[in-house]
C-alpha cells in the first residue's frame, strides 16, 4: 500500500467491529445502487482488484459483489465523507445491484399514509 493510502486508511474511522459503510452509487447515472459494509480487507481487496468486495454482517465473511450472479461492479472512485465514517464507492455495474433482481436496493417507496409501493402495487407496512 502506498504512503498516500496509508494516510487515506487512518482518516477512516471503522466503527468498534471493524465495519465501514460503504454506499455504492453507478458513476455516470448519479443513482444510489445499495448499501453495504466493508472492513480493512475487504476496502483492500476492492482498491486492489478494482471491483467491490464488502463484508457479509449476517454470515460473517467476505464477499465479492457478483461473484455467483456476474454482475460485478468496476469501481471508478472512492471518495469518504467529511467525518471519514462513510464510503461513497462509485462503480459501473455489470448488472442489477439488488439480490431481487431490480437495479437498485432503492426500489420502494413509503408513502405519507404508511404505504410501500413497489413496482406499482401497494402494500401496508
Amino acid at each position: 500500500m502506498g504512503e498516500i493510502s496509508r494516510m487515506v486508511n487512518m482518516a477512516l474511522k471503522f466503527d468498534e467491529r471493524g465495519l465501514i459503510t460503504a454506499v455504492i452509487q453507478h458513476a455516470t447515472t448519479r443513482q444510489v445502487l445499495m448499501v453495504a459494509w466493508m472492513n480493512a480487507e475487504s476496502l483492500r481487496l476492492t482498491q486492489g482488484t478494482g471491483e467491490t468486495h464488502f463484508w457479509s454482517r449476517g454470515r460473517q465473511e467476505l464477499w465479492h459483489k457478483g461473484a455467483t450472479s456476474g454482475n460485478r461492479q468496476q469501481v471508478r472512485e472512492i471518495r469518504y465523507d467529511c467525518d471519514g465514517d462513510t464510503l461513497l464507492v462509485l462503480v459501473e455495474p455489470a448488472g442489477p445491484a439488488c439480490h431481487t433482481g431490480e437495479e437498485s436496493c432503492f426500489y420502494r417507496k413509503l408513502e405519507e399514509a404508511g404505504e410501500q409501493r413497489s413496482g406499482g402495487t401497494e402494500e401496508k407496512v
